[in-house]
Order: structure tokens, then C-alpha cells, then sequence
């Protein structure tokens, strides 16, 4: 009896120790934000539209399906005509709060990093003008042990930051910048 007592805990702490040695991907976050000299209205005016990111210097068009409705799906072309595509859907859409959230659910890891992307865009007011928050969660594009440098925690965030702080300089540069 005293046998098996021992060998069931010996087994339960390899057990609870085996998991701990493991070393996955972790979700990363990116919190990027600007301040605009403009009324929260005019700038959701320009963002607010989930078919429409016009305003993004690397999104060459959209097009899309079902407008603002949840579930409504956009494909974004980036750079030029037949450049790279981002396929994303929205999940909540919210114009009294001005803000939308959205998944990407088709991009490939060498145009953007990721996967298991979602993000969320908010304009607030703030001061005589408007915050622009632009925050996402995300996995490293490589799921596995071991990524290659292009494919782990660093190069996603490194990504998903500089799309984000192109696209708010894009609205610095149109709406000028807040103090």
C-alpha cells in the first residue's frame, strides 16, 4: 500500500512539473494611441466605417460585405492592385461608443506575423480634440517551439505596432496633432 501511495505521487508532481518545462506561444498585446486636433464625431466620420480604410497609407482598397452589421466580412488590399490581401470580419461595432472590433481570419504569416488576430479601434474626446486608440492581441505567426526570427513574439509585435502607428500618424497628418 505504501508503495502505490508513493508511486501515484511521484506521478502527479511529474505530472504538474511536466507542463511548467513546456514553452509555447503567449498571446502579445499592442496598445498604440494619438491625440488629433479634431472632434471625435470628424474623426469617426473618417475610421468609423468598417468597409472603408482609406485612411490607412498601406491599404491600397477594401471591399466588403454587410457594412457595419456584425459579421460583416472586408478584404483589404494592401500596397497596390494585386497586392498582398487581408480577409477580417467584425464582431462589435458600436457608433454611440464610436468603436468596432475585428478578427483577421485569412492572411498569410509572410504579409502580417500573426495569427489569431483580433483588434479593436476607439476615438474618444480629449481635450479641444480626440484620442485614437488602436489595440489588437495576437499569436506569433510560427504556433510551434523554436520560430524562426521572421515568425516569433518580437517580429508579430514589431508588425502589429507599425501598422498601427502608420495608420495613426496617417491621422496626425490629416486632422493635425493634439497637444
Amino acid at each position: 500500500m505504501r508503495y502505490s501511495l508513493f508511486a501515484i505521487a511521484g506521478l502527479a508532481l511529474a505530472l504538474l512539473v511536466q507542463p511548467a518545462s513546456a514553452h509555447g506561444p503567449t498571446r502579445q498585446k499592442v496598445t498604440v494611441k494619438t491625440t488629433v486636433a479634431a472632434p471625435p464625431d470628424e474623426v469617426w466620420a473618417a475610421i468609423g466605417n468598417f468597409q472603408d480604410m482609406s485612411w490607412h497609407p498601406a491599404v491600397h482598397s477594401s471591399t466588403g460585405e454587410n457594412g457595419n452589421a456584425i459579421d460583416a466580412t472586408r478584404v483589404l488590399t494592401l500596397g497596390e492592385e494585386g497586392g498582398p490581401t487581408i480577409s477580417e470580419v467584425l464582431y462589435k461595432y458600436s457608433a454611440e461608443k464610436r468603436s468596432y472590433s475585428y478578427r483577421i481570419t485569412d492572411v498569410k504569416v509572410e504579409v502580417l506575423p500573426v495569427t489569431n488576430y483580433s483588434s479593436h479601434l476607439t476615438v474618444r474626446p480629449a481635450g479641444s480634440g480626440s484620442e485614437v486608440e488602436w489595440r489588437g492581441a495576437f499569436y506569433r505567426g510560427y504556433p510551434n517551439n523554436d520560430p524562426p526570427p521572421e515568425l516569433n513574439d518580437e517580429a508579430a509585435v514589431a508588425a502589429v505596432k507599425g501598422v498601427y502607428e502608420a495608420g495613426l500618424q496617417a491621422l496626425q497628418e490629416r486632422f493635425g496633432a493634439s497637444n
